[in-house]
């Protein structure tokens, strides 16, 4: 119901600051995620929306921000009233007469006001800001709102000229993190480390995969991260050549490798770690060739990672050590750049080697800007990820068949280099199978 208590409230107060010297005089109008029908009369566990969330830390339902840019800038939560029957069956609402003083906002009202105070908030700016393309439903709402204004203009009221999605300001603002941020998501780095420690000790043949997928759940929520960032994925055998899956059903067999793809959600901030180990505890030697080749692609990958280097230099770093790889095992013949060129490497390793992380474990942010990759910066997280998934064919040695690897860590961009916040998560075949010792 208040800012996160990992966030200052005075952190939200610049953001929103931040916003509004860029609007340019301009309006912004940001709603939070919709309650989402599960089924029949129940609900999925609700979850903000991550740009709102970003300039409030507000954590309730049914409720817009709206900000005013130019001279006499000012931010207004429109939110639920309090409400003591409702409060009765759904928990303590906060109420527009206590925001202002929890959220730091300069102005709050009931959510049923905001139609009346719209037109108002609307009449002789340039522009309003606003998510656009995503729900139908509310693109609808603010166009009937300029509208309404339109409908002023024998009055002498002028409608916004230009509506802008405000995500192309948030986005880059999102982007690089700030100190308090990179502090929550360490610590969501090292509950999602514990849980994969904790997974490989509890992993033995004959148990199912969504067994295992308990025991992580239940080391997030031990420690206060009560949400997966994600469905977690534990994928044993030829599952984990699936690389979205998310069944979770199967029994995991003696010989097999188990990749899990699981993170917390930490105060709004997601943690995103893929581990893979044998289900026994002991890698066979085609399982530890394999395997050490994508740690060595993902060793190469994260010392590629600096400021000032593109964000495609990463992936780069990785590909190649993979193909170099691949033709030593006799999944890829020719030569390096041969296989890079032709592209037959993409049968066994099809996505790329990582992706933005923060409050969405696919993050905010361009990749490419003016065409080009754009600029590592101090502050910005990412994910270092790379895999290798290896399917039948008459081509492929017996001995690789159903075997998907994939080692992802989250690193974070720093002055000097990079720092990997997940690395408390053993790697090696050496940790993997001392950690997994008490299986035997």
């Amino acid at each position: 119901m208040t800012s996160s208590p990992g966030i200052p409230l005075n952190t939200y107060r610049l953001r929103r600051r931040r916003l509004m010297r860029a609007l340019k005089g301009g309006v912004a109008i940001l709603p939070t995620s919709l309650e989402r029908v599960r089924n029949a009369d129940t609900h999925y566990p609700y979850r903000w929306d991550s740009h709102f969330h970003y300039l409030t830390g507000f954590e309730e339902p049914e409720a817009v921000l709206v900000l005013v840019g130019g001279r006499h800038s000012r931010s207004i939560l429109f939110c639920r009233p309090r409400d003591q029957e409702r409060e009765l069956w759904e928990g303590i609402r906060l109420g527009p007469k206590a925001a202002p003083t929890r959220l730091g906002v300069d102005e709050a009202h009931s959510i049923e006001r905001l139609d009346d105070c719209i037109v108002a908030l609307l009449s002789d700016v340039p522009m309003v800001y606003t998510f656009m393309g995503e729900d139908r439903r509310w693109d609808e709402r603010v166009t009937g709102w300029l509208a309404r204004v339109r409908s002023h203009a024998r009055s002498g009221v002028m409608a916004p000229s230009a509506i802008h999605d405000v995500r192309a300001i948030l986005d880059e603002m999102r982007l690089v993190k700030d100190s308090h941020e990179l502090r929550i998501m360490r610590h969501a780095a090292r509950i999602s480390a514990t849980a994969h420690r904790r997974a490989m000790q509890v992993t033995r043949p004959g148990r199912h995969e969504y067994e295992i997928e308990a025991e992580l759940l239940h080391e997030f929520c031990a420690q206060g991260a009560r949400f997966p960032a994600y469905p977690s994925i534990v994928a044993g055998g030829r599952n984990g050549c699936i690389l979205h899956y998310v069944e979770n059903r199967s029994l995991l067999a003696e010989g097999d490798l188990l990749l899990i793809d699981a993170g917390c959600e930490y105060q709004g901030y997601a943690s995103d770690i893929t581990r893979t180990f044998p289900v026994n505890g002991k890698f066979t030697q085609a399982q530890q060739d394999l395997y050490e080749v994508v740690l060595a692609a993902q060793e190469a990958a994260i010392a590629a990672v600096a400021p000032g280097k593109p964000f495609q230099v990463y992936h780069e770093a990785a590909l190649k050590v993979l193909v170099r790889g691949l033709i030593d095992l006799k999944l890829c013949r020719g030569t390096v750049s041969g296989v890079l060129e032709s592209g037959e490497y993409r049968r066994f390793y099809m996505h790329r080697t990582g992706h933005w992380l923060g409050m969405d474990v696919h993050d905010v942010g361009a990749y490419r800007v003016e065409g080009r990759s754009r600029p590592l910066i101090p502050g910005m997280v990412l994910t270092v990820e790379p895999g290798l998934y290896v399917r039948p064919g008459k081509d492929v040695p017996k001995a690789f068949h159903h075997m998907g690897i994939r080692i992802e860590d989250d690193v974070v961009v720093t002055r000097q280099g990079r720092e990997v916040l997940t690395g408390s998560a053993p790697k090696t075949v050496r940790d993997i199978e001392a950690c997994m010792e008490t299986l035997r």
